[in-house]
């Protein structure tokens, strides 16, 4: 993950969603998840992941269930209903975000953009109206 702390910000958001998703789909375990988050550029460390694992299990986003894998405990986390909720909330925002920001589909933006800017350009509706004593 890059090192500036706006964009490292801005893409842990990235990570919770990745992580969610695949947790919704089956479950996961922390080396795994790393490995899948790799896969799409992102370098984070377990003092990062770890935390957020059990971050999104304290929200009630994840459940975790523990296995003995080769003589060790391996923490298995799986999307909770709450965490699909919030899942499919950010799909939601998600598919509206890549519409406007890489299909160029925001013109309910620019109209109101639009509207305003006329609005701000008219002095006519700011000026009072002289009152008779």
């Amino acid at each position: 993950m890059a090192n500036d702390l706006i964009t490292r910000h801005f893409f842990s958001g990235f990570i919770r969603l990745h992580i969610l998703h695949h947790a919704a789909e089956e479950p996961i375990y922390g080396a795994e998840i790393a490995e899948e988050l790799v896969r799409h550029g992102y370098r984070v460390s377990q003092g990062t992941l770890y935390p957020t694992l059990h971050s999104l299990e304290t929200l009630g986003y994840l459940s975790r269930k523990d296995k003995l894998v080769t003589g060790r405990i391996r923490k298995y986390y799986r999307a909770t209903s709450a965490g699909r909720r919030v899942l499919e909330q950010a799909k939601d925002k998600l598919r509206e975000l890549v519409a406007e920001v890489l299909e160029g589909h925001d013109q309910p933006f620019h109209d109101l953009h639009e509207k305003r800017r006329q609005r701000d350009a008219d002095p006519r509706p700011h000026e009072k109206k002289a009152r008779n004593p």
